[in-house]
């Protein structure tokens, strides 16, 4: 039985060695936004509830990084609760930093106006909390067409916002980011010049031309181009923009970013970011386990701009990126941190934020490019609980059946969240910078314990 078992470990560790997409495990993360600040990229998601069959969306969640493929979860600084005039449709999301404050637009089903409505919370940190800013939307005006905002400051400090689905809406921010410095205007939709064409047919199966944009604009300025990135061309999305060397008018269409192709998810959304030196697109897909339209996820591929300054083409990969930092554990790392785990969940609580549940025998979690240093450490120390029997954190180098460094027994905390600190020696000290594996063992059945954090020392 124990030789079936490290079978089944080493044939599941073979699967994940290379891979870094999704993102995310331990839920469905949905239309992603990355936003750099300081050394780390954060990202903004939605949530796909499980089993759903609509987007049917309560929260949105906070991603962050600094090596690009040890990500943290910082669970969900806002949700439907948070706007009293909103009941419904947390969709796509965007946070931007301007003055040491961040703005975080969301779209939301209106109480007000019964249709969907833009908001925007305001935090001291990109990882909030936030609140809502103005105690009633953005903008509406009772229509369905006011999802997935996009926001952008240009080098002068004029603030820009985009949304909309089926056409683009537009406006001018004030400096105080919450308000208006123009009127709203829409783009001309039927202008394929600027969206592209495809042929769609009505009910009685007339053919007509129009643009192929559909939703999830995302804006942004490099070098002396402005981009508009959108998804759109039918059912399945893919991601196409245009560009022009002025921020409202003047656009070009350029074509594909990411053409159709083998997601599982007849919608898509893309972001992009700069961070460290690198260039990253960001989308989702519907692959984890129990994914697809309703239950997607954020993933990011690495890609390199055309000397020209347009976007070369960039197909979805399980492999994802590279890292391009190492992850130090010689101070405190949040259980939460992870390239990809298998089986787990998070949640949180007001005494120690957010941490690592549901976690049960054979599950695991993958680090990549761990700094172990030259092997100068002689414990493992764990914070953990459990309200049963506990059961074994083991490390392992390299893969799941890896070098063991060492095995912590977690026992009873009587309690599911009473963290208590666990430490055991290190059996095998290994140095260098290795991917690392927690691979948990115990009783088949029931949950074994609750992590938060952990370091070697």
């Amino acid at each position: 039985m124990k030789k079936l078992f490290l079978s089944a470990l080493l044939s599941a560790s073979a699967f994940v060695a290379n891979a870094q997409n999704p993102v995310v495990q331990t839920c469905f993360t949905t239309d992603p936004a990355p936003m750099v600040s300081g050394d780390r990229l954060y990202v903004y998601t939605g949530h796909d509830e499980n089993d759903a069959d609509f987007f049917w969306m309560q929260e949105w969640r906070v991603y962050s990084t600094a090596d690009m493929v040890n990500w943290t979860d910082h669970g969900s600084p806002l949700a439907i609760e948070d706007f009293s005039w909103g009941d419904d449709r947390a969709w796509a999301p965007q946070c931007v930093e301007r003055n040491g404050k961040f703005y975080f637009y969301v779209p939301l089903h209106s109480k007000l106006s019964g249709g969907m409505a833009i908001g925007v919370a305001v935090g001291d940190s990109p990882t909030g909390p936030f609140k809502d800013a103005l105690g009633k939307p953005l903008y509406e005006n009772g229509s369905w067409d006011h999802i997935d905002p996009t926001a952008f400051i240009d080098d002068d400090g004029q603030a820009y916002i985009m949304w909309g689905n089926p056409k683009v809406y537009y406006a001018k921010l004030n400096e105080d980011m919450i308000s208006f410095a123009s009127e709203v205007q829409t783009m001309d939709m039927t202008d394929t010049s600027v969206f592209g064409e495809m042929t769609v047919k009505d009910k009685d199966g007339k053919e007509t031309k129009r643009g192929m944009y559909m939703e999830g604009p995302w804006f942004f300025k490099r070098d002396k181009y402005y981009y508009l990135m959108y998804a759109g061309g039918g059912m399945p999305e893919h991601i196409l923009y245009a560009r022009s060397k002025k921020p409202l008018t003047g656009y070009k269409f350029m074509g594909d970013v990411m053409p159709k192709c083998d997601t599982n998810s007849f919608t898509n959304h893309a972001g992009i970011a700069h961070f460290k030196g690198h260039d990253y697109f960001f989308y989702h897909t519907g692959k984890l386990p129990k994914g697809g339209g309703f239950g997607r996820s954020v993933s990011v591929e690495e890609f390199k701009w055309n000397a020209d300054g347009t976007i070369p083409t960039i197909m979805p990969t399980d492999e994802g990126v590279k890292p391009i930092g190492t992850l130090c554990p010689f101070k405190r790392v949040e259980a939460e941190t992870m390239a990809f785990s298998k089986g787990l969940k998070t949640e949180e609580c007001a005494a120690n934020g957010v941490y690592v549940t549901d976690v049960h025998n054979g599950d695991y979690i993958k680090l990549q490019a761990v700094d172990l240093g030259e092997a100068k450490y002689s414990d493992l120390v764990f914070s953990a609980s459990s309200g049963l029997r506990g059961g074994t954190i083991e490390m392992h180098a390299d893969s799941i059946g890896g070098t063991l460094i060492a095995e912590l027994p977690v026992t009873n905390t009587f309690g599911w969240e009473v963290f208590r600190t666990f430490s055991a020696p290190v059996k095998q000290a290994v140095g260098g910078i290795h991917d690392m594996y927690f691979v948990f063992k115990g009783r088949k059945g029931p949950k074994l314990f609750n992590l938060d954090w952990w370091m070697l020392r």
